[in-house]
C-alpha cells in the first residue's frame, strides 16, 4: 500500500538532479503556517537521496540568505518570515546546479555589467532596502541601474520604491545580502532566465515514487 504525505504545494521542480543519478527534487510550500515556510524533498528512494536533500537545503541556507526551520534539516523560511515564494524557488534553483561537497559561497552585491561597461554596486541602506547604483555616470547609466534594480525586484518578488527607480525594498524590513547578491548576476539578463527557466519547466513533471526506486 503506498503512503500518501501532505508536503504542501509545489512551487519549483527540478525534474533531473544532474548530480545525484537524475532523481527529481521539487520545493514544497507549506500550507496553513504565518509567512513562509518551504520543504525540499524527492520521491526517490535511492540510498544517499537524504544526504543530497540535506545538501542542498543547507547550500540555501549559504546562497540565499535562509534559514533552517528548528529541528528540521529541510524545511526552510527567510529571516522574519518574509513571504519572497519568488525569491526561494531562484535559491532552490541556483542550490540544485551544486554537486553535493562543493562549497557554497554567498555572492557580493558588485559585479560588472557588460551592457554598460561599468561596475555594479549594490548598496544595502537598512532595514530591507536596496540601492543600485554604476560606477558610470549619466542618464544612460541611470535608466541601467533601474533596469537591474527591477530585475532583482521581479527575480525576489519583492518592490520597488516609488520615486526611487533603482531601489527595491524586501519585506519585512528585513536585509537578505546573500539573497540580493545571487539575484544581482541574474538581474542583468533577466529576460533570458525567465525565458529559459520556463521553457524547463515546461519540460519537466515529477515522477512517481515508483518510477524512482532504482
Amino acid at each position: 500500500m503506498g503512503l500518501t504525505i501532505d508536503l504542501g504545494r509545489r512551487i519549483e521542480l527540478v525534474p533531473m538532479d544532474l548530480h545525484f543519478h537524475d532523481i527529481s527534487i521539487a520545493l514544497y510550500r507549506r500550507e496553513g503556517v504565518a509567512g513562509l515556510e518551504v520543504l525540499v524533498q524527492s520521491y526517490s528512494r535511492r540510498a544517499g537521496t537524504q544526504e543530497r536533500l540535506e545538501f542542498i537545503a543547507e547550500a540555501m541556507t549559504i546562497l540565499g540568505g535562509m534559514e533552517l526551520l528548528p529541528g528540521e534539516s529541510l524545511g526552510l523560511r527567510f529571516p522574519r518570515g518574509s513571504d519572497l515564494p519568488v525569491a526561494a524557488r531562484r535559491v532552490f534553483l541556483e542550490a540544485c546546479k551544486r554537486p553535493t561537497g562543493e562549497e557554497a559561497v554567498p555572492r557580493p552585491l558588485t559585479i560588472f555589467d557588460k551592457k554598460s561597461q561599468s561596475q555594479v554596486q549594490v548598496a544595502s541602506l537598512g532595514s530591507g532596502l536596496y540601492e543600485v547604483t554604476l560606477e558610470a555616470k549619466g542618464e544612460r547609466a541611470s535608466r541601467r541601474s533601474g533596469a537591474i534594480a527591477a530585475g532583482i525586484a521581479k527575480l525576489s518578488g519583492a518592490g520597488l520604491v516609488e520615486g526611487h527607480p533603482a531601489q527595491v525594498a524586501l519585506p519585512n524590513g528585513q536585509s537578505i545580502d546573500a539573497l540580493v547578491g545571487l539575484l544581482l548576476v541574474r538581474a542583468l539578463n533577466v529576460r533570458a532566465i525567465v525565458r529559459q527557466e520556463e521553457a524547463a519547466a515546461s519540460r519537466g513533471v515529477l515522477s512517481a515514487p515508483s518510477a524512482q526506486n532504482n
